[in-house]
């Protein structure tokens, strides 16, 4: 996914080079308005998979700090936002999250480490 967004009238985005494509956790804090529809929008635009409440998982091409400063146009500014760089091979593990995260990260990062 090319790193493209709009909040009014985001355009598609769309790469068929994934090699290019770098892997994050996207996590976000909404504060006072709590207006998910922009943040929410601009993850099925970017194709995320949905690890928990407010942490998302994706494959975009561009840096952390693009990322982000992608990201806090879907925001308010008083909300907060993190953009964490996912590698091959990191060590990761999780409990209770759903099969499509669990999945995604045994496919871009390590084989599943699932709690019993």
């Amino acid at each position: 996914m090319l790193l493209t967004f709009a909040v009014v009238n985001p355009p598609p985005c769309a790469s068929t080079d994934t090699k290019a494509m770098t892997k994050y956790l996207v996590t976000y804090d909404l504060h006072n308005a709590r207006n998910y529809a922009p943040i929410y929008r601009l993850m099925a635009i970017w194709g995320a998979t949905k690890l928990t409440e407010s942490n998302w998982l994706i494959s975009v091409q561009g840096t952390a700090e693009q990322v982000r400063d992608i990201v806090i146009t879907a925001l308010d500014g008083d909300d907060t936002a993190g953009v964490f760089e996912l590698t091959q091979g990191a060590d990761w593990a999780t409990r209770r999250v759903g099969p499509a995260a669990n999945a995604w990260l045994s496919t871009n990062v390590t084989p599943a480490q699932l709690a019993a």
